[in-house]
């Protein structure tokens, strides 16, 4: 079979499938849901499906398959969830890099926001999203058991969904036998609403940095991550260098007390030593 060239050689479904198998497919599926934003995800998962239909280069049953990719799915969301409950400040005040970006972090939290829980099942089918989803789930402290209800229902509804679309459609006489023009098809459909939202931010960023080009520096200076609203189930926004103003009463007793003796004594206390070399100098002293 050829190798798809829409991109690089070692980003194409059917190359990775036929390199490393089920085990290469697991790691990336991993990796996917919550540490990088691969380029294959869903259709790495479609392609498979294809090949267990045509019963190539994966030995594997279906159900095998279905269930380990369901197991790689939730295990990456667990880990994506521990880092964004232990470093999640971190990343909302960390500058972009070539595998770090604020602004997929922000697409995730904007998601978050938007759909609450639901959101870590509606993510699976959402790339990039999916996998800095668990991260802002756990930066924002979301409960981990409702964490983990909600990745399982995502993972099996994604890992097999996928899985199994491209196996039934693989046992269609026309699919089964142009199998490369479907996965070109599916590498496109894959690629399109990536370089659409691309497209869309860049225009959006342009249009902010004329309106206010100070506002990105702001927003870098002062960084906000989310917490979790036990009692809405939603995210919000809190700013890290917000301080709770400190209450200044604490001075007050002090100054107070310090105050009469000021008065009543302008100049101040004598030099000397307590004695009767003071004498006289307080009121009962006189006349001794």
């Amino acid at each position: 079979m050829t190798t798809l060239a829409l991109g690089p050689e070692w980003l194409s479904p059917d190359y990775l499938i036929e390199t490393f198998s089920l085990p290469g497919i697991l790691l990336i599926v991993f990796a996917e849901s919550g540490l990088f934003a691969f380029l294959p995800g869903d259709s790495l998962l479609f392609t498979a499906g294809l090949f267990v239909a045509q019963g190539e280069y994966i030995s594997q049953p279906l159900w095998l398959v279905c269930t380990l990719i369901v197991l790689a799915a939730v295990i990456g969301d667990q880990v994506g969830y521990m880092i964004g409950k232990f470093f999640g400040p971190k990343l909302f005040s960390r500058p972009n890099s070539k595998l770090f970006k604020q602004e997929n972090l922000e697409k995730a939290h904007e998601f978050m926001e938007k759909y609450g829980p639901k959101a870590i099942v509606l993510a699976r089918f959402v790339p990039i999203v999916r996998t800095f989803a668990p991260i802002v789930a756990g930066a924002g402290r979301m409960k981990y058991r409702t964490f983990l209800t909600y990745n399982v229902i995502g993972g099996v509804a994604w890992g097999t969904g996928v899985t199994l679309a491209g196996y039934w459609l693989g046992q269609i006489e026309l699919i089964r036998t142009n199998v490369e023009a479907i996965l070109v098809l599916i590498v496109v459909v894959s690629v399109v609403p990536i370089a659409i939202e691309y497209l869309r931010e860049r225009k959006k960023k342009k249009r902010a940095a004329a309106a206010a080009p100070a506002a990105p520096q702001q927003q870098y200076q002062q960084p906000q991550y989310p917490v979790m609203d036990d009692a809405t189930t939603q995210l919000r926004r809190v700013d890290p260098y917000q301080q709770p103003q400190q209450p200044q009463q604490y001075e007050q007793p002090q100054q107070q007390y310090q105050q009469p003796y000021a008065q009543q004594y302008p100049q101040g206390y004598g030099q000397q030593p307590y004695g009767d070399q003071q004498g006289g100098q307080y009121p009962y002293d006189q006349g001794r």
